[in-house]
């Protein structure tokens, strides 16, 4: 993560509701107060927070992975995901929950990795930010027809076998360290359907997409909220990408997330329990306080990159007058 302050609670609140158990965040050069949040939240014992600020000129995501890969948490993991904090793996089956998904009793499981399809959503025509979560802000999102829809985010067994974690899922199976054989029992790849992914094994090339006829979100999917509203795409207009570090957020990279015209509220189902457990995590030890601080720093930074002054922005008064009825 970076710069991205005001989201966190929000999404740490989701994923821990999911019923995960260790979420593992790798910050980097932060111009907000992000890593003092999450500084708070680790305090709590909610998250665990590493700090690698990655020299200018260096690809950031695959040396973020590699120091993720290498913390307790994630080497003792029975599942893995990697994701990002604009990312919400929603599940339509049974209650919602990561164990309705995926068996994590502890039983023989019948798949080593699943790979779960985006459902990308645009701006609702948003043009500024709020403090508000981002999955109750956005509704229209891309079909599965949509190009978008077949990218994966992917949860998966054993991370120590995998060579190495990449974006959408790991690379480099070692099948010799698993001393398993695959297409064995348990040694498959599905979509969130559980329909086998044919002619591919994680010892190959790369996973980041399925084929048409694997895409689904029948069961589950990934709300990818690439937007948020205008003013905070702004931020990331024209910056590069940290994979590739070309230039990624382009006009064509806006219009196409902003292209999905399908009502999809299927987040909300959850609005009681993230509720409930939001109201916790904004009651942790100075988590408020540092959270109004990073919508300050938000703003700020909207307002530098637009030539404005934040003072000049009630906004970005009324979140500092926040964080001091917040105390420490």
């Amino acid at each position: 993560m970076r710069n991205e302050g005001p989201f966190i609670v929000e999404w740490v609140t989701w994923y821990r509701m999911l019923g995960f158990t260790d979420i593992v965040i790798v910050t980097n050069n932060c111009a907000d107060r992000s890593p003092e949040l999450l500084d708070a939240l680790q305090a709590a014992g909610w998250v665990h927070h590493l700090r690698r600020n990655i020299a200018a000129g260096l690809s950031i995501t695959p040396r973020k992975l590699i120091a993720a890969k290498r913390h307790p948490a994630v080497r003792s993991a029975q599942w893995l995901m990697v994701c990002d904090v604009d990312e919400f793996l929603v599940i339509h089956k049974g209650d919602g929950l990561i164990g309705d998904l995926i068996d994590t009793s502890g039983g023989d499981p019948a798949f080593l990795g699943m790979s779960i399809n985006w459902k990308v959503f645009g701006t609702d025509g948003r043009a500024t930010f709020e403090d508000t979560p981002v999955h109750q802000q956005f509704v229209h999102g891309c079909g599965v027809e949509h190009g978008s829809s077949r990218f994966v985010k992917s949860i998966f067994r054993k991370p120590r076998w995998f060579a190495s974690l990449a974006e959408h899922g790991p690379q480099g199976l070692d099948l010799g360290r698993a001393r398993q054989i695959w297409g064995a029992p348990g040694m498959v790849w599905v979509n969130s359907a559980g329909k086998l992914i044919d002619n591919w094994r994680p010892d190959g090339p790369y996973l980041r997409a399925l084929s048409a006829a694997r895409t689904t979100h029948k069961v589950a999917q990934i709300n990818h909220y690439m937007l948020r509203s205008a003013e905070s795409y702004s931020l990331k207009r024209l910056t590069k990408s940290p994979v590739s570090l070309r230039r990624r957020y382009t006009k064509w990279y806006f219009d196409r997330a902003n292209s999905g015209d399908q009502i999809d509220a299927s987040a909300f189902r959850h609005a009681d329990s993230f509720a409930d457990l939001f109201a916790q995590a904004m009651a942790l030890p100075d988590v408020a306080r540092l959270h109004q601080l990073c919508c300050a720093d938000h703003i700020r930074l909207i307002c530098e990159k637009a030539g404005t002054k934040p003072e000049l922005d009630p906004r970005y008064q009324h979140h500092l007058e926040a964080a001091q009825t917040n105390p420490a």
